[in-house]
């Protein structure tokens, strides 16, 4: 993949003139296919059937396998998480304002806005990047309707501090986990934490179904209503007993899903080699280091996250972007600059003066890095060579991209 495996130097550094390292970009949540003959085989036996939608055999058979991986009686899959997030966060009837934190993926926050629920932003806790607890009580007032924590990374919240929280306060607690399918923390599984858990499936998530996603939860009469509401609100042929929209998961899309099940344990296999490679050949160059993961849990690995230092970096975190994408390496900024400063909610009053200090500093130093099967160990320790070598010529680096007007110096 690589198309000069020696940089030796920093007039190599294709910021400074020289070939990108990477012929073809690597990319954060490059999608995976599995094997492609089980995959058009499933395709096959439901082109033979004509059964392409509605609640199919493999559709059920998608549900149960992620509530068996989720540790929950109930799966109620969907055609996105994000519509997944707007039916079951309508489902518990989270209709004035939700507290959520705004370093989340804008989608969160979309999904209450698009039905007229007012997001609550609330800042994060500096070390997990979750929301903050301590922070989501002090916003509860009486037009609080409920709590939406997000599952960060592939790592829990605090669960319990906002359970008990939530308790005390008469409201529903759910969590939206489309980072965190198949994570367990201290012997507890995502999908087992709130009223219900949300997943993505997303095609830039490691286990994909094109588009899609599900709500997961114990509570029988909660997945209920959401099979209503998911489907126009029917619960037979003929008869319509909620209000509801068409947010059901076609039969491909959970082939595709299945498909991939198989091969989760590989999957994951190979997002842990890549962290663990990540965390010997980068850490520290550049002022990068690594989140680690907790050692009390089984993880996806989906995400390998860094943060600038900013007392030992000699180039900002967009600066180390903008060098790492001239080689073909396609890190991302996740997730900034924030929900708090993206449109709408940055143009609207109410949300122009929140302050999130711990946001603003998190957003404006986290790297997301390429991983999946797509990359080589080689590869990662060719990009930490490159981390490397900018540290060396950060001047040069900084006056070149000033001269380029790069819209991100």
């Amino acid at each position: 993949m690589s198309k000069s495996l020696d940089k030796h130097d920093p007039s190599d550094l294709a910021i400074l003139g020289g070939d990108p390292l990477f012929t073809r970009p690597l990319a954060v949540g490059r999608p995976n296919v599995g094997n492609v003959d089980r995959f058009l085989g499933r395709v096959r036996d439901i082109l033979d059937t004509r059964w392409l939608t509605n609640d199919g055999p493999y559709v059920q058979e998608f549900e149960s396998r992620i509530a068996e991986l989720a540790g929950t009686r109930y799966c109620v899959a969907m055609s996105s998480g994000t519509v997944a997030l707007e039916i079951a966060s309508r489902g518990l009837g989270l209709l004035e304002e939700v507290i959520m934190p705004a370093f989340t993926f804008v989608a969160t926050a979309h999904a209450l806005m698009w039905q007229g629920t007012r997001p609550v932003f609330c800042d994060i806790e500096p070390q997990t990047h979750h929301i903050d607890p301590g922070a989501v009580e002090a916003l509860i007032n009486h037009r609080t309707s409920g709590i939406l924590a997000v599952h960060l990374w592939g790592k829990t919240c605090d669960v319990d501090g906002l359970a008990e929280i939530a308790k005390r306060h008469g409201l529903p607690l759910m969590f939206d986990a489309c980072h965190a399918l198949g994570v367990s923390q201290g012997g507890r599984r995502v999908g087992t934490f709130g009223a219900c858990e949300v997943l993505s499936f997303h095609a830039t998530k490691y286990l994909n179904t094109f588009e899609g996603g599900a709500v997961v939860t114990d509570d029988a009469e909660l997945a209920e209503k959401l099979r209503y509401m998911r489907n126009f609100g029917f619960c037979g042929e003929d008869c319509v007993a909620h209000l509801g929209t068409n947010g059901k998961m076609n039969e491909v899309a959970a082939a595709m899903g299945l498909t991939l099940l198989e091969e989760r344990d590989e999957l994951v296999a190979v997002n842990k080699s890549n962290y663990e490679a990540y965390l010997r050949e980068i850490d520290g160059a550049c002022g990068l280091h690594v989140m680690q993961y907790p050692s009390d849990g089984a993880y996806n690995y989906q995400h390998v996250v860094a943060m600038i230092d900013e007392d030992d970096a000699c180039l900002e975190r967009d600066h180390v972007v903008t060098v790492l994408r001239a080689e073909n390496v396609l890190a991302r900024r996740y997730f900034y600059p924030g929900c708090h400063r993206m449109k709408p909610y940055s143009a609207m009053h109410e949300y122009a003066a929140v302050h999130l200090p711990v946001t603003d500093d998190i957003a404006a130093r986290v790297i997301v890095l390429p991983t999946g099967p797509q990359l080589s160990h080689d590869d990662i320790a060719h990009i930490g060579t490159i981390l490397r070598l900018a540290a060396t010529a950060a001047p040069r680096i900084v006056a070149r991209l000033r001269e380029s007007g790069s819209a991100w110096c």
